[in-house]
């Protein structure tokens, strides 16, 4: 434990307990707790907000952090911060924006279920507002989403996230072309029964640090990771009979929870033992599932032990032809089911769709429509109803508005990070075809997990790959890749 004074530490505590709690209760929402439960779940997660928020706003702890700002310079700078953001949003606000989210979740799996946006409109419209509300507590922005940005890419706004928008766009959709002037390539298929998929799944994160004593894993309609501590981790995924695209989501969320998992102990309680934004955690996630998880070294080793999972379905498949059959390119409407290629085109979409919403430029009413004709500008396809459309996402059901641009931030340090893990790490294709993964697992724990929240995004980013967030090795690596996968 940091040499905190006992006051600020027993603050810090509560504060983390608060965390701790809120974030049990909500995946109890979104994976076991019956329908009828909403409306409490949402009172329940708006009092813990709300105590949250008193705690944090409390002049007290202010007085606290000025008196041990010499003795824990690092951890002061991250809940100082913290402190005089949540200081200019109204208790009121936040506990509405909570509930609001809560509601909206109920409401959009109603919505799903019926396939009819309409469903869903009035709780998003309310989300948005209160969006609105939430941004003009911060009036010094440059334009309203900064504000909502910056709750998930601390000290990023949204013109920075144009330009590198602009960036992957100019990169990706001549590689997109060039792919698409091939003949068509057909992604894996066959029988793959969900039971043995969760069996050789766990056998898979088992080698990544997945322990039954701190991890669990369960289903849920929109997969996701949660970790209360460090040593209560818990990842979700939805496997289906006929694809793998299960298996792959569980790489991506416990690549989510190795990050919770491996910060340093002794941030325990202190509100920084947690990651320093979702861009950071996103390249953590995309870093196993596409650069490890769809690799030739990886499935080496464990093509052969799923073959004898699924002897039906892949006793005739080679390790070539399943790896151009996991990594096809082409374009899809649902975004965690898109490959690596076109993944970030589906981010874009949703950053611009929602910077419109938030200035008032896009309707809420407008928005299925919206969708479809950027759908058909960014990928050729045609939207064929609600689920399949604006309905796929869970975010804007929970009013996280701001999160989507940190998913393709997290694809540009994943590459990056990849990048100088294969330099400090010459053996690392000839280990994980011995389905080894212990060295890149100490080396990203050393370069970002441990870290927890003591350095910002960009000193993080810096140290760990010697420069700033730069797109440059992801379009490198794409276009060498798919080059040679589609001969190009």
């Amino acid at each position: 434990m940091p040499s905190l004074d006992p006051a600020l530490a027993e603050r810090l505590g509560e504060l983390s307990d608060l965390r701790h709690a809120g974030q049990v209760l909500a995946w109890d929402q979104q994976v076991m707790m019956p329908a009828e439960g909403a409306p409490a779940r949402g009172e329940a997660l708006a009092t813990i907000r709300r105590m949250f928020h008193d705690l944090l706003v409390d002049p007290a702890l202010g007085t606290l952090l000025a008196a041990a700002a010499d003795a824990e310079p690092l951890i002061v700078r991250a809940v100082r911060r913290d402190h005089e953001i949540e200081r200019r949003v109204p208790g009121e606000l936040t506990a509405e924006m909570s509930r609001a989210g809560s509601d909206g979740y109920s409401t959009w799996l109603q919505a799903r279920d019926a396939n009819d946006y309409r469903v869903f409109e009035p709780a998003l419209a309310r989300n948005i507002e209160l969006a609105r509300r939430y941004a003009d507590c911060f009036p010094e922005c440059e334009h309203p989403y900064d504000a909502l940005l910056d709750r998930y890419e601390p000290g990023t706004t949204a013109a920075q996230v144009s330009d590198l928008f602009v960036r992957l766009r100019e990169g990706l959709v001549p590689l997109i072309s060039q792919i698409a002037m091939q003949p068509a390539r057909q992604a894996l298929a066959g029988e793959f029964p969900v039971s043995a998929q969760r069996e050789i799944g766990l056998e898979i994160v088992q080698t990544m640090g997945f322990d039954a004593g701190a991890w669990r894993l369960d289903d849920a309609v929109h997969p996701f990771a949660a970790s209360p501590s460090p040593g209560d981790v818990r990842v979700t995924s939805r496997f289906d009979d006929h694809s793998l695209a299960g298996l792959f989501a569980l790489l991506h969320e416990v690549g989510h929870g190795l990050y919770e998992h491996g910060v340093d102990g002794a941030l325990a309680r202190t509100t920084l033992d947690t990651g320093v934004s979702l861009g950071v955690h996103e390249s953590q996630s995309r870093l196993w599932e596409n650069l490890v998880g769809r690799s030739p070294a990886f499935w080496t080793y464990w093509l052969p032990r799923l073959r004898d999972r699924f002897p039906l379905s892949l006793r005739d498949v080679d390790l070539d032809a399943f790896i151009r059959a996991i990594n096809v390119v082409r374009p899809t409407l649902i975004r965690v089911e898109a490959d690596e290629v076109t993944y970030s085109l589906h981010v874009i979409l949703r950053f611009e769709l929602e910077l419109a919403l938030v200035e008032g430029s896009l309707d809420v009413a407008e928005l299925p429509a919206a969708w479809a004709a950027k759908m058909k500008q960014f990928l050729g396809i045609e939207v064929p109803d609600d689920l399949h459309g604006v309905l796929q996402d869970i975010h804007w059901s929970e009013g996280i508005i701001g999160y989507f641009p940190t998913y393709a931030i997290g694809n540009v340090l994943a590459a990056q990070l990849w990048q100088a893990a294969r330099a400090d790490i010459p053996s690392l294709d000839d280990e994980l075809a011995r389905g080894e993964v212990g060295s890149l697992r100490v080396w990203l724990r050393e370069k970002i997990h441990r870290h927890g929240r003591l350095l910002t995004p960009p000193e993080l980013i810096e140290q760990a790959v010697g420069g700033r967030l730069d797109p440059v090795p992801m379009l490198d690596h794409l276009r060498a890749k798919y080059g040679a996968l589609y001969e190009l």
